[in-house]
């Protein structure tokens, strides 16, 4: 893999990236200041750059998404109110309950396609407790995951969007993306994320997935819905200080590993063709959209096809019993692409 002196090709995740030279460099060069006090220049300069990209009014740095997630809801909502996610939402699955423990929410459930729901589903789920004698709790935010994780990198429709959106204005209801790999979503379907956005109040986006930083992601919306967030990043201890050093790598990051996250959606179409082509691959190439594989050996577990692979010097990630994950991201190469694919071919 280059930048990373390992002799084992690693596709558990794209967060397991490392700051490339550049990347490096352009953190030492970075001039800092307490962000705290609002006084870090690459900080603002990184929030400033993102809200352009979204077609927002503002953003704010935070150390992670979930934390992200966290403060979005958060804001968005009160202790008692329901959120509309897709039944694999990250933010359902993977952040360790935050919705609940943080924000006091309820989650109301839509059975997606590749982790993306349906406008009618959205519009289905949507409880209010006006009407009800009090027994719904207030439907409030709905939360949509572009690209989706356990959809294995899907990507919205841009119709989708806009009707769902279209859903929140009807329902009263704040809207919500898990942008987490939101950029690979504009690459994949070369449609701009302020097109994208346009008729959303609020975005997350990762920064140390795809696009290669070492921490950050970064919460963008309008100016008011910021300023209430910046409390609550405050208040779940998500204050920085002279955290420049790391907003620089976000700003090389979009300078110049966005384009390149076509090449990582290239290779895992190779590698997608390559299970499809063989005997006891299982895959579904068609919902291979971005930079990820969700596959499985027919026959085996998907341990049994960990091992494999494991044995072969690659790392992926089982998700249940005969599936496995593996991610393409900035340090894999046609050569690294070649070896998994010789790797595959040994599957008697």
């Amino acid at each position: 893999m280059r930048h990373w002196p390992t002799d084992r090709i690693d596709l558990r995740s794209d967060t397991v990236t490392q700051p490339t030279p550049a990347m490096r460099e352009a953190m030492a060069a970075a001039p800092v200041g307490d962000d705290v006090y609002g006084e870090d220049p690459t900080v603002l300069a990184l929030e400033r750059r993102v809200a352009d990209i979204c077609g927002m009014d503002a953003a704010l740095f935070l150390p992670s998404g979930t934390m992200a997630n966290a403060v979005a809801v958060r804001t968005h909502t009160r202790p008692g109110d329901e959120i509309i996610l897709e039944q694999e939402a990250h933010i359902y699955l993977y952040e360790g309950g935050g919705f609940a423990a943080l924000s006091g929410c309820s989650v109301a459930f839509v059975h997606g396609d590749r982790g993306r729901m349906a406008p009618e589903a959205v519009r289905r789920a949507v409880r209010k407790a006006d009407g009800s004698g009090s027994h719904y709790p207030d439907g409030r935010l709905i939360c949509i995951e572009n690209t989706s994780n356990r959809g294995g990198g899907s990507c919205y429709a841009i119709d989708d969007l806009d009707a769902i959106a279209s859903v929140g204005r009807d329902t009263d209801c704040a809207l919500h993306v898990d942008g987490a790999r939101l950029m690979n979503a504009t690459v994949a379907t070369g449609i701009s994320a302020d097109r994208m956005l346009r008729d959303w109040d609020s975005v997350a986006i990762c920064l140390s997935k795809g696009l290669g930083a070492p921490m950050g992601s970064m919460l963008v919306g309008g100016a008011d819905f910021i300023a209430r967030s910046h409390r609550w990043r405050k208040m779940f201890g998500g204050g920085m200080r002279q955290v420049g050093i790391v907003a620089a790598a976000g700003l090389h990051a979009l300078d110049h590993h966005v384009e390149r996250l076509a090449e990582d959606h290239a290779r895992a179409r190779r590698i997608a063709k390559a299970l499809a082509q063989h005997p006891r691959g299982l895959v579904d190439l068609e919902g291979v959209e971005t930079n990820m594989v969700y596959f499985g050996v027919e026959g085996w577990s998907g341990q049994q096809t960990l091992e494999h692979l494991a044995a072969h010097g690659i790392d992926v990630l089982t998700l249940n019993e005969g599936t496995c994950r593996l991610v393409l991201h900035l340090h894999v190469t046609d050569e690294d692409v070649d070896h998994v694919l010789s790797a595959i071919s040994a599957i008697p």
